[in-house]
């Protein structure tokens, strides 16, 4: 068929499956972080979002981010492709095969990458709220916020005009013409400001931040590091849409930016704290891969050597911000999402290297400001919509249903109040240990990694 590549179909695959692999890593990174008595339910909060935003994308989330503009710029028509209508039309076997194309790979593969990037932001969110929402409460709040802020944001900055096709596309891509190649406004901002208002509403957990709240499996958070690495490699790279020198490109940006990020906050740990931590390694990754994710198609490898540092720095400090102004913010979804969001957005104003697939020359390379203000206001509109919205959607579903689990649930753990489970069998412990075995909820040995500052106290 015409227009069809294999190589881009095959790699189109081989990405989707590694964005979706994320979210499990995320569960992973996530469900180490928190207490023994709360990690099915803060994993739950990741697996849930696979299920629920993977249906409402192929109701109308898709045509929503992706459907023709049905105004200014902010969103597509939700009804263009309701139900992904006139996307599998046509013959998929036989001599003459015909179905719609995106590109150079069949539209389908495309609807269903851009499927594992809605769910991965969905999920981003629930890092904040662990310990004490209400599962019903998650989803009916992520379900929401997927239909009124993410698919459109997405519209925003992932729909390019098409004038072969008359597809009109979103206003940061288009007419503010800001760089974000994979989504450091439309995922890191987006949940890391949702994140923030959600907190806000929802209030703080119950003895935080007097209380130790240590991370109860930490090898599990540097699994989940590693497979979210080994899957950003589908979201930067499979940004470019095909087996190219452009996903070549943002390939090794990912790599070096990255393993320049986990050094410079640990490097910061072992300054500020006295020694370099595992979650801090792992908290490291993450900055590195949010900070890159917007920039790889335009920076030059040694820029993103230098953009890692700085978010791994940046992030290592912006972590202990929730102390001083006392929001609780669980798991540091803002000060690494929304945080390295902005670093990574922002410094292509800087850094954007006119040597790179992206050709824009940025402040340090002789193009002014043109793209930095660029940069700064496509980053400030999603900041502020998605905190605005979101602030106003927890207040709906408080007004509803109530956001918290009860006092005494949050207390005596919310796995078993929520979901009538437990991740570990205690009693088990407790026939083969003796009368001496501690409580499911206790804390681990003392042999334990040091804590973190931003794990446990303040910094």
């Amino acid at each position: 068929m015409d227009g069809l590549d294999t190589g881009d179909t095959a790699w189109m695959l081989a990405s989707t499956a590694l964005v979706l692999l994320m979210t499990p890593g995320l569960a992973f990174f996530y469900g180490g972080m928190v207490r023994s008595k709360s990690v099915l339910n803060m994993m739950m909060m990741s697996l849930s979002a696979m299920g629920l935003v993977g249906i409402l994308w192929a109701l109308y989330g898709y045509s929503m981010a992706f459907g023709n503009d049905v105004g200014a710029g902010l969103v597509g028509n939700p009804f263009e492709a309701w139900g992904l209508k006139g996307l599998f039309v046509g013959s998929y076997t036989g001599d003459a095969i015909s179905y719609p194309l995106s590109g150079t790979i069949p539209a389908l593969v495309f609807v269903s990458f851009q499927a594992t990037f809605a769910i991965i932001t969905v999920a981003l969110v629930s890092g904040a709220v662990a310990d004490r929402m209400k599962f019903g409460a998650w989803l009916l709040f992520a379900g929401i916020w997927a239909t009124i802020v993410y698919f459109p944001v997405a519209h925003w900055v992932f729909a390019f005009s098409n004038e072969s096709s008359g597809v009109v596309g979103g206003w940061i891509a288009n007419n503010l013409a800001a760089i974000d190649f994979a989504g450091g406004t439309a995922v890191h901002i987006n949940a890391g400001s949702a994140a923030l208002a959600l907190v806000l509403v929802l209030g703080k957990r119950r003895g935080w931040p007097r209380e130790s709240m240590r991370p109860h499996n930490l090898p599990f958070v540097m699994l989940g590091a590693g497979l979210l690495w080994f899957g950003w490699f589908g979201f930067n790279a499979g940004s470019a849409l095909g087996a190219n020198g452009i996903a070549g490109f943002a390939m090794i940006n990912t790599v070096v930016a990255t393993c320049a990020a986990m050094l410079g906050w640990l490097i910061t740990e072992k300054v500020r704290d006295g020694k370099p931590t595992s979650l801090g390694a792992a908290s490291g990754i993450v900055a590195g891969l949010v900070a890159i994710t917007p920039s790889c198609s335009s920076i030059s490898p040694m820029g993103a050597i230098l953009l890692g540092l700085i978010a791994g720095v940046v992030c290592a400090l912006a972590v202990g911000l929730k102390f001083r102004f006392g929001f609780d913010d669980s798991l540091d979804v803002v000060g690494v999402h929304l945080v390295g969001g902005i670093i990574g957005t922002v410094l292509i104003g800087f850094l954007a290297d006119p040597g790179s697939p992206a050709g824009v020359a940025g402040l340090f390379y002789g193009g002014g400001v043109d793209q930095l203000w660029r940069q700064v206001v496509g980053a400030v509109a999603v900041l502020l919509y998605s905190f605005t919205i979101s602030y106003v959607i927890a207040l709906v579903v408080k007004a509803i249903m109530g956001l918290r689990v009860d006092a005494e649930d949050e207390v005596t753990g919310i796995d078993e109040a929520e979901h009538a489970e437990s991740a570990y069998d205690f009693s088990t412990l407790r026939s083969i240990g003796g009368s001496g075995t501690p409580r499911p909820d206790a804390a681990p040995p003392a042999a334990a990694a040091p804590i973190p500052a931003h794990a446990s106290k303040e910094s």
